[in-house]
Protein backbone atom coordinates (compact mmCIF):
# COMPACT_ATOMS: atom_id res chain seq x y z
CA UNK A 1 0.00 0.00 0.00
CA UNK A 2 1.43 3.20 -0.77
CA UNK A 3 2.26 5.78 1.58
CA UNK A 4 0.08 9.24 1.86
CA UNK A 5 3.12 11.57 0.27
CA UNK A 6 3.09 9.34 -2.75
CA UNK A 7 -0.49 8.69 -2.90
CA UNK A 8 -1.59 12.39 -2.85
CA UNK A 9 -0.27 13.82 -6.04
CA UNK A 10 -1.65 16.07 -8.62
CA UNK A 11 -1.25 14.73 -12.51
CA UNK A 12 -2.71 15.70 -15.44
CA UNK A 13 -5.87 13.54 -15.44
CA UNK A 14 -7.33 15.00 -12.39
CA UNK A 15 -8.00 18.22 -14.76
CA UNK A 16 -8.27 16.41 -18.17
CA UNK A 17 -10.70 13.88 -17.55
CA UNK A 18 -13.12 15.64 -15.89
CA UNK A 19 -12.83 18.40 -18.68
CA UNK A 20 -13.30 15.50 -21.37
CA UNK A 21 -16.26 14.15 -20.16
CA UNK A 22 -17.87 17.53 -19.85
CA UNK A 23 -17.00 18.29 -23.49
CA UNK A 24 -18.62 14.65 -24.50
CA UNK A 25 -22.04 15.82 -22.97
CA UNK A 26 -21.83 19.34 -24.20
CA UNK A 27 -20.57 17.32 -27.99
CA UNK A 28 -23.85 14.94 -27.70
CA UNK A 29 -26.13 17.45 -27.61
CA UNK A 30 -24.94 19.97 -30.01
CA UNK A 31 -24.91 16.62 -32.31
CA UNK A 32 -28.50 17.00 -31.63
CA UNK A 33 -29.36 20.04 -31.97
CA UNK A 34 -27.13 20.74 -35.07
CA UNK A 35 -28.88 17.79 -36.72
CA UNK A 36 -31.83 17.60 -35.60
CA UNK A 37 -31.62 14.48 -33.45
CA UNK A 38 -33.12 12.39 -30.43
CA UNK A 39 -31.44 10.13 -28.53
CA UNK A 40 -33.63 9.87 -25.88
CA UNK A 41 -34.51 6.24 -27.14
CA UNK A 42 -31.32 5.38 -25.99
CA UNK A 43 -31.31 5.83 -22.64
CA UNK A 44 -32.62 3.43 -19.83
CA UNK A 45 -36.10 1.67 -20.68
CA UNK A 46 -36.74 -0.19 -17.32
CA UNK A 47 -37.06 -4.04 -17.99
CA UNK A 48 -36.84 -4.17 -21.38
CA UNK A 49 -33.64 -5.77 -23.41
CA UNK A 50 -33.07 -2.61 -25.50
CA UNK A 51 -33.53 -0.87 -22.79
CA UNK A 52 -30.32 -2.55 -21.37
CA UNK A 53 -28.31 -0.58 -23.57
CA UNK A 54 -29.15 2.93 -21.84
CA UNK A 55 -27.09 1.54 -18.88
CA UNK A 56 -23.56 2.62 -20.60
CA UNK A 57 -25.12 5.69 -23.14
CA UNK A 58 -27.96 7.41 -20.79
CA UNK A 59 -25.57 9.24 -18.76
CA UNK A 60 -24.77 11.43 -21.96
CA UNK A 61 -27.80 12.40 -22.97
CA UNK A 62 -29.52 14.99 -21.85
CA UNK A 63 -33.44 16.65 -22.37
CA UNK A 64 -32.26 20.43 -23.29
CA UNK A 65 -30.03 23.01 -21.68
CA UNK A 66 -31.30 23.33 -18.53
CA UNK A 67 -31.23 19.61 -17.54
CA UNK A 68 -27.33 19.40 -19.10
CA UNK A 69 -25.99 22.59 -17.50
CA UNK A 70 -27.44 21.54 -14.02
CA UNK A 71 -25.51 18.38 -14.72
CA UNK A 72 -21.93 20.01 -15.59
CA UNK A 73 -20.79 21.69 -12.52
CA UNK A 74 -21.13 18.72 -10.09
CA UNK A 75 -19.58 16.29 -12.89
CA UNK A 76 -16.91 18.41 -13.06
CA UNK A 77 -16.17 19.07 -9.41
CA UNK A 78 -16.76 15.27 -8.10
CA UNK A 79 -14.69 13.53 -11.38
CA UNK A 80 -11.72 15.74 -10.21
CA UNK A 81 -11.87 14.75 -6.05
CA UNK A 82 -12.09 10.92 -7.72
CA UNK A 83 -9.40 11.60 -9.96
CA UNK A 84 -7.09 13.08 -7.20
CA UNK A 85 -8.17 11.33 -3.74
CA UNK A 86 -8.55 7.86 -5.29
CA UNK A 87 -6.52 8.01 -8.29
CA UNK A 88 -5.36 4.14 -8.32
CA UNK A 89 -9.28 3.43 -8.60
CA UNK A 90 -11.07 6.15 -10.21
CA UNK A 91 -11.22 4.11 -13.68
CA UNK A 92 -12.83 1.27 -12.14
CA UNK A 93 -15.15 3.51 -9.73
CA UNK A 94 -16.67 5.39 -12.49
CA UNK A 95 -17.49 1.93 -14.72
CA UNK A 96 -18.66 -0.15 -12.06
CA UNK A 97 -20.95 3.42 -10.86
CA UNK A 98 -22.66 3.79 -14.20
CA UNK A 99 -23.06 0.16 -14.53
CA UNK A 100 -24.89 -0.21 -11.28
CA UNK A 101 -26.80 2.80 -11.14
CA UNK A 102 -27.83 2.19 -14.57
CA UNK A 103 -28.95 -1.46 -13.82
CA UNK A 104 -30.46 -0.55 -10.56
CA UNK A 105 -32.33 1.71 -12.82
CA UNK A 106 -33.40 -0.88 -15.47
CA UNK A 107 -34.64 -2.80 -12.51
CA UNK A 108 -36.92 -0.27 -10.55
CA UNK A 109 -37.64 2.51 -12.80
CA UNK A 110 -41.07 3.42 -14.19
CA UNK A 111 -42.02 2.72 -17.70
CA UNK A 112 -40.24 5.43 -19.34
CA UNK A 113 -36.68 6.53 -21.06
CA UNK A 114 -34.45 7.46 -18.01
CA UNK A 115 -30.94 9.95 -19.26
CA UNK A 116 -28.79 12.24 -18.29
CA UNK A 117 -25.72 12.13 -15.92
CA UNK A 118 -27.70 12.50 -12.55
CA UNK A 119 -27.20 9.02 -11.32
CA UNK A 120 -23.74 8.84 -11.80
CA UNK A 121 -23.55 12.32 -10.41
CA UNK A 122 -25.40 10.81 -6.99
CA UNK A 123 -23.07 7.76 -7.36
CA UNK A 124 -20.32 9.96 -7.02
CA UNK A 125 -21.69 12.06 -4.07
CA UNK A 126 -22.15 8.49 -2.24
CA UNK A 127 -19.29 7.04 -2.83
CA UNK A 128 -16.78 10.20 -1.90
CA UNK A 129 -18.75 10.34 1.52
CA UNK A 130 -18.65 6.36 2.70
CA UNK A 131 -15.22 6.40 1.08
CA UNK A 132 -14.20 8.77 3.31
CA UNK A 133 -15.57 7.82 6.95
CA UNK A 134 -15.16 4.17 6.15
CA UNK A 135 -11.29 5.19 5.58
CA UNK A 136 -10.66 7.58 8.27
CA UNK A 137 -8.18 9.34 6.84
CA UNK A 138 -7.74 12.82 7.94
CA UNK A 139 -7.67 14.23 4.34
CA UNK A 140 -10.35 11.94 2.85
CA UNK A 141 -12.61 12.69 5.80
CA UNK A 142 -12.20 16.39 5.16
CA UNK A 143 -13.45 15.65 1.32
CA UNK A 144 -17.19 13.82 2.76
CA UNK A 145 -17.65 16.89 4.79
CA UNK A 146 -17.03 19.07 2.23
CA UNK A 147 -19.25 16.96 -0.68
CA UNK A 148 -21.81 16.71 2.45
CA UNK A 149 -21.93 20.96 2.74
CA UNK A 150 -22.19 21.02 -1.60
CA UNK A 151 -24.41 18.23 -1.85
CA UNK A 152 -25.72 17.10 0.65
CA UNK A 153 -29.30 18.38 -0.06
CA UNK A 154 -29.42 15.89 -3.58
CA UNK A 155 -30.61 13.44 -0.94
CA UNK A 156 -33.76 14.43 -1.50
CA UNK A 157 -33.71 13.12 -5.35
CA UNK A 158 -34.24 10.18 -4.65
CA UNK A 159 -37.24 10.43 -3.35
CA UNK A 160 -40.08 10.71 -5.94
CA UNK A 161 -40.60 14.86 -5.17
CA UNK A 162 -41.64 15.10 -9.04
CA UNK A 163 -43.46 12.90 -11.94
CA UNK A 164 -40.48 14.49 -14.27
CA UNK A 165 -37.66 13.50 -12.65
CA UNK A 166 -35.97 10.19 -12.18
CA UNK A 167 -35.42 9.72 -8.84
CA UNK A 168 -35.29 5.86 -9.69
CA UNK A 169 -32.00 6.59 -11.14
CA UNK A 170 -30.67 9.09 -8.45
CA UNK A 171 -31.75 6.34 -5.90
CA UNK A 172 -29.86 3.88 -7.95
CA UNK A 173 -26.95 5.79 -8.33
CA UNK A 174 -26.88 6.38 -4.44
CA UNK A 175 -27.07 3.05 -3.36
CA UNK A 176 -24.33 2.06 -6.21
CA UNK A 177 -21.86 4.75 -4.67
CA UNK A 178 -22.40 3.44 -1.39
CA UNK A 179 -21.72 -0.72 -2.57
CA UNK A 180 -18.84 0.66 -4.19
CA UNK A 181 -17.20 2.30 -1.07
CA UNK A 182 -17.51 -0.61 0.60
CA UNK A 183 -16.14 -2.69 -2.44
CA UNK A 184 -12.77 -0.52 -2.67
CA UNK A 185 -12.31 0.05 1.06
CA UNK A 186 -8.55 -1.75 1.21
CA UNK A 187 -7.58 1.37 -1.15
CA UNK A 188 -6.49 3.63 0.98
CA UNK A 189 -3.16 5.26 1.85
CA UNK A 190 -1.40 5.28 5.08
CA UNK A 191 -1.66 8.50 6.81
CA UNK A 192 1.28 9.54 8.56
CA UNK A 193 1.78 7.84 11.94
CA UNK A 194 3.26 10.39 14.58
CA UNK A 195 5.83 9.22 17.37
CA UNK A 196 2.70 9.13 19.85
CA UNK A 197 0.50 6.68 17.95
CA UNK A 198 3.25 3.87 17.19
CA UNK A 199 2.63 1.04 19.88
CA UNK A 200 6.08 0.99 21.63
CA UNK A 201 5.92 4.71 22.51
CA UNK A 202 6.55 5.77 26.11
CA UNK A 203 4.89 8.70 27.76
CA UNK A 204 8.30 8.85 30.15
CA UNK A 205 10.58 8.68 27.73
CA UNK A 206 9.49 11.56 25.84
CA UNK A 207 11.14 14.94 26.09
CA UNK A 208 8.29 16.96 25.92
CA UNK A 209 6.17 15.47 28.08
CA UNK A 210 9.01 15.07 31.07
CA UNK A 211 8.44 18.94 31.05
CA UNK A 212 4.65 18.05 32.74
CA UNK A 213 4.67 16.84 36.56
CA UNK A 214 1.77 14.83 37.48
CA UNK A 215 -1.08 17.59 37.66
CA UNK A 216 -0.49 18.41 34.22
CA UNK A 217 1.90 21.83 35.07
CA UNK A 218 4.27 22.98 32.24
CA UNK A 219 7.94 23.79 33.93
CA UNK A 220 11.54 23.78 32.40
CA UNK A 221 13.77 21.25 32.72
CA UNK A 222 17.38 22.40 33.91
CA UNK A 223 20.14 23.02 31.25
CA UNK A 224 21.88 20.36 30.07
CA UNK A 225 25.69 19.87 31.24
CA UNK A 226 27.82 21.23 28.63
CA UNK A 227 31.53 20.82 27.89
CA UNK A 228 34.07 23.85 26.74
CA UNK A 229 35.25 22.60 23.57
CA UNK A 230 36.82 26.02 22.36
CA UNK A 231 39.58 26.30 24.62
CA UNK A 232 42.84 26.38 22.51
CA UNK A 233 44.94 25.30 25.62
CA UNK A 234 45.13 23.48 28.59
CA UNK A 235 47.38 23.98 31.56
CA UNK A 236 48.64 20.62 33.65
CA UNK A 237 50.73 20.98 36.59
CA UNK A 238 52.44 18.07 38.06
CA UNK A 239 53.71 18.00 41.55
CA UNK A 240 56.90 16.00 42.29
CA UNK A 241 57.16 14.11 45.53
CA UNK A 242 60.84 13.12 47.23
CA UNK A 243 60.98 9.29 47.38
CA UNK A 244 61.44 10.11 51.16
CA UNK A 245 57.95 12.15 51.21
CA UNK A 246 59.63 15.03 53.07
CA UNK A 247 58.71 17.75 51.20
CA UNK A 248 57.13 18.44 47.39
CA UNK A 249 59.29 20.49 45.00
CA UNK A 250 57.16 23.23 43.79
CA UNK A 251 60.09 24.55 42.13
CA UNK A 252 60.22 21.50 39.64
CA UNK A 253 56.49 22.21 38.90
CA UNK A 254 56.29 22.08 34.90
CA UNK A 255 53.53 23.11 32.10
CA UNK A 256 52.36 21.81 29.28
CA UNK A 257 50.74 23.74 26.82
CA UNK A 258 48.77 21.37 24.46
Amino acid sequence: MESESSYFKFYNGVVGYPLLFVLIIWFVFWIEIKFGLDFTRWGVRPRTGMGLRGVLFSPFIHSGIKHLWRNTTPLLVLTTALFYFYRNISWKVLLWITILSGLGTWLIGRTSYHIGMSGVIYALVSFLFFKGIIAKHYRLVALSLVVVFLYGSLIWGTMPTSENISWEGHLSGFIAGAFIALRFRESVPNPIKYAWEQPDYKEEDDPFMRQFDEDGNFFELPPEPTVNTEADTYTIVYHYITQDDEKIKGDNAYKDEL
